[in-house]
């Protein structure tokens, strides 16, 4: 049977580095204003820093925070959608390109930034691939570090794919809107993944309806612990 992790920054070494980084996507797409269920939001996870927004005449329209009403939130996303990956999910809030912004200090040799956007050292990424873990893709960052010797920061562009169980979901929380998709309800203590969505051929991604969670294989696992790299942390999580 598949073992599967859900994977997270190990905390405990904030005392012994000092990494830090002050930066967001270079575009994304805008929140969302619903007119029928009333909620302005947009959602964290969904991340696509390999996809190059610069080619699109309206690529201003995607740099600057906001909600959007449905209709013009819908013409934005179409615009994108030729450019994204073919499966990608793309809810209010995906970002887009490289991450841009200021960065010091000293970094783990797998990071986070604000515990939803793991970075890697080139080096680690080439160590990762060499023992076959697949599905990951690093993209170049736009950090701007104080000192020149500033390390070579990739991020992994780690995809939604597969849902977390609807059991783990509590019975009172209401269906999605029809009209924008929310489905609102906080991360369930005890997640329990859907066997039946996962993907076989990645050994990183994050859950499909849920995407601040970064699920790893247990190949993806023991690889961390066999090269030594430091950064995460693991917890088995059941599926059905």
């Amino acid at each position: 049977m598949r073992r599967f992790f859900w994977v997270r920054e190990d905390k405990a070494l904030r005392a012994k580095y000092s990494g830090d980084v002050d930066g967001w996507h270079k575009w994304a797409l805008p929140g969302v204003s619903c007119h029928d269920c009333g909620a302005n939001w947009s959602d964290v996870g969904y991340e696509y820093p390999a996809v190059d927004l610069s080619r699109l005449p309206e690529h201003r329209e995607f740099e600057r925070a906001r909600p959007e009403p449905i209709p013009e939130f819908a013409r934005l996303r179409e615009l994108v959608r030729p450019l994204a990956p073919p499966h990608a999910l793309l809810p209010p809030g995906t970002g887009f390109g490289p991450l841009t912004g200021r960065a010091s200090g000293q970094f783990a040799r797998i990071s986070w930034v604000a515990g939803l956007k793991p970075l890697v050292q080139r080096d680690v990424l080439d160590a990762l691939v060499a023992e076959r873990v697949r599905g990951l893709l690093g993209c170049p960052t736009e950090l701007r570090f104080r000192s020149k010797n500033g390390p070579d920061l990739l991020e992994l562009q780690v995809e939604p794919h597969g849902r977390l169980h609807p059991d783990c979901i509590p019975p009172e929380v209401p269906p999605p809107c029809p009209t924008c998709g929310r489905h609102g309800f906080s991360r369930p203590e005890d997640p329990i993944l859907d066997a039946a969505s996962l993907p076989s051929e990645l050994d990183l991604f994050r859950v499909g309806n849920f995407a601040s969670m970064v699920i790893g294989t247990e190949h993806f696992r023991e690889t961390v612990s066999r090269l030594g790299l430091d950064g995460l942390i693991f917890r088995e999580l059941p599926s059905r």
